[in-house]
């Protein structure tokens, strides 16, 4: 297997060699390290001047934004498989042996991943290998209703075929910078299953300064409005229509539990009556209406801090 990773770079110049690093010296080796430099203001490409690896290819570009460096390094990859890591994030070792394991478990499958965990460490000090048990292969027919059992992978833990991407009219959907990716996976999830290794073999970097994975907006992010709307009009596949709006509607009671840790009922029952039709009968749409009629502001704020800790850590955990 040929695996061509693409690091999208900006502003991460203490980061992208450790990156860099992690990608290199992986026990089945890259065909390809594809560095895209979004117009940095930082010196974020110089941060590898000392790379002289011949797999190792440096790309400056202006700032185009996060999925456009995405889908240059999709349109430049060579190998068979175009695997994604963020430049503040890191590799096992074993990495890329784990997605060979996926794709020998199931080779039906067009999206390799592995489960990943997520450190604290905003100072670009390198990782050290952590222990991953063996754990199983999982193949995921319905990635979104998966997902609302614990998030199976992120976007430094994924490979897709490139047959399958050059069979695609759009790739990451430009211009936008929270939930691209994941409108990227559950696409890709309609067309083909996902092999999941169940074992941590990425590490995401929590709370580094300018990650957009650190931003929560209060409104429908574009992805799942397209969402909703391809799914009302038979755009996704019939068999995943039904999770897909269940997908929207859990947002949207996350965005109602949102509302209400900032003391903003009536906001909070706006996304309930949004989400209602998918929500009615289900036990945390009920709590969250039972929240915002009842429960002090303060509380429920209290509430909704420890909920999202709590789904963090437990969206790690391996599944034996």
């Amino acid at each position: 297997m040929k695996f061509s990773i693409v690091i999208p770079l900006y502003n991460k110049s203490r980061f992208v060699a450790g990156a860099v690093h992690s990608a290199l010296t992986q026990s089945l080796a890259p065909h390809e390290v594809i560095v895209i430099d979004d117009g940095s203001t930082d010196g974020g490409a110089d941060a590898l001047a000392h790379v002289t690896d011949p797999r190792v290819r440096i790309v400056r570009q202006d700032n185009a934004g996060v999925s456009a460096t995405r889908n240059r390094g999709i349109a430049m990859a060579t190998g068979d498989w175009v695997a994604f890591l963020d430049a503040d994030d890191a590799y096992h070792p074993e990495f890329l042996a784990a997605l060979a394991r996926a794709h020998a478990a199931c080779p039906e499958a067009d999206v390799l991943a592995t489960r990943y965990r997520t450190v604290y460490e905003p100072t670009g000090l390198p990782l050290e290998p952590w222990p991953t048990p063996f754990c199983k292969v999982e193949l995921v027919e319905d990635l979104r209703l998966r997902w609302m059992k614990n998030s199976p992978l992120c976007s430094s833990s994924v490979a897709v075929r490139k047959a399958r991407l050059m069979q695609m009219t759009t790739w990451f959907v430009e211009g936008e910078s929270y939930g691209e990716d994941l409108d990227m996976w559950f696409r890709l999830g309609d067309q083909a299953p996902v092999a999941v290794v169940n074992g941590p073999f990425a590490t995401v970097r929590s709370a580094v300064p300018g990650s957009l994975s650190s931003i929560r907006p209060n409104t429908m992010p574009p992805f799942l409005v397209r969402m909703h709307q391809q799914a009302l009009d038979g755009s996704i596949p019939a068999r995943h229509r039904a999770s897909a709006l269940w997908f929207v509607a859990q947002h949207q009671v996350s965005l109602a539990r949102e509302a209400l840790s900032m003391g903003q009922r009536l906001r909070a029952l706006h996304w309930l009556l949004m989400a209602a039709p998918r929500g009615l009968l289900n036990r945390r749409w009920q709590m969250t209406l039972a929240m915002a009629l009842f429960m002090p502001v303060g509380v429920a704020d209290r509430w909704q801090r420890w909920r999202l800790r709590s789904a963090e850590v437990f969206a790690q955990e391996p599944v034996q």
